[in-house]
């Protein structure tokens, strides 16, 4: 029977949470209908809540966190999928509550899979993972919703975190006059080498909480972290302006009022990456393999092992990583 090496999440006797290297048996994954094996995952701040117990992501443990992964695939059941091609899996119940990508080997259905774009090596689609993609959501609903480099500048909250770091560089490279907010100032040369014009700290961002509308500054954004920074992006939004919401760092719930859209017909675009259709994830890939592809992918990117992502995972939680972590499946 294979055995292979997987990152566990447990609960130890003194009830608190730690991560493990542990041997599986391939026979232990669920079932599925491909078995790919794992050469890439990344690691996202979901990925630190399920790998330190939160049951609002994953309810049982033990468990494989990881909502990534990039690989080859060794088994398959199903036609669409050969051995030896290449796929990428984000989203769906992968790493949730299904073992993820934090071992060098997953189980899953079909559906989850898309083969690789010719334009992404495996490593490259990683270094974006479901933080890339998310970016990529939230460049593209802009762009539907009519926001174009001429409107003004756009701003992106967390922008030195995974899907903050990509948007900066996405849309900078789509021409862009990019505001990039963050609460790490030392940061600044990092976010104008992504592309960034102007750094915002996040405290300018929480005053006015009370006021139903704040100066028109924005002709669009880009919010990662939720709660009342979301709102007031909102208020500070020009004329027809519009935000893509899809993070949540800051906190689910906002102080808000109906005055931003009914007198500047603004938008709040929310954007989900986990449960969208494998249609829309597709074309969002081609997108980010040819006419989207970033150079200078290298300076987002922290290249870790299994070994090391207990640490890594400390850190995420504690708000101490910049840009994306690329998780090397041994």
């Amino acid at each position: 029977m294979t055995t292979f090496t997987a990152l566990q999440a447990r609960e130890n006797d003194a009830g608190a949470f730690e991560q493990v290297l542990i041997e599986r048996h391939i026979d232990d994954l669920p079932a599925g209908d491909i078995l790919v094996r794992v050469r890439y995952s990344s690691l996202n701040y979901k990925d630190a809540l399920s790998a330190s117990g939160n049951r609002g992501v994953t309810k049982q443990f033990p468990h494989t966190p990881g909502i990534d992964a990039a690989g080859v695939v060794e088994a398959s059941s199903v036609a669409e999928f050969s051995v030896g091609d290449e796929v990428i899996v984000t989203g769906y119940d992968l790493g949730m509550n299904t073992a993820g990508g934090f071992a060098q080997y997953i189980r899953i259905p079909a559906s989850w899979a898309l083969k690789r774009p010719q334009g992404l090596s495996l490593r490259e689609a990683m270094v974006l993972g479901t933080a890339g993609l998310t970016a990529a959501l939230c460049v593209d609903k802009l762009e539907q919703a009519g926001v174009t480099p001429e409107a003004g500048p756009i701003l992106v909250t967390g922008a030195t975190g995974g899907v903050g770091s990509v948007a900066v560089a996405l849309l900078a490279k789509l021409g862009y006059e990019v505001a990039a907010a963050t609460g790490k100032a030392e940061q600044g040369d990092f976010l104008l080498g992504l592309g960034a014009r102007q750094i915002v700290l996040r405290s300018e961002l929480q005053d006015g909480v009370d006021k139903p509308l704040l100066k028109e500054r924005w002709a669009g954004g880009v919010d990662t972290v939720g709660g009342d920074i979301l709102f007031n992006v909102v208020k500070s939004l020009r004329y027809g302006g519009s935000v893509a919401c899809c993070g949540l760092t800051a906190g689910v719930a906002f102080k808000g009022s109906v005055l931003p859209f009914i007198l500047r017909g603004v938008n709040l675009l929310g954007v989900d990456s986990v449960e969208l259709p494998l249609v829309v994830k597709a074309s969002m890939w081609d997108k980010l393999s040819l006419q989207w592809k970033l150079d200078g992918l290298e300076q987002l990117v922290e290249e870790v092992s299994l070994t090391q992502l207990p640490e890594v995972i400390g850190r995420i939680l504690a708000g101490q990583l910049v840009g994306r972590v690329l998780v090397r499946v041994d």
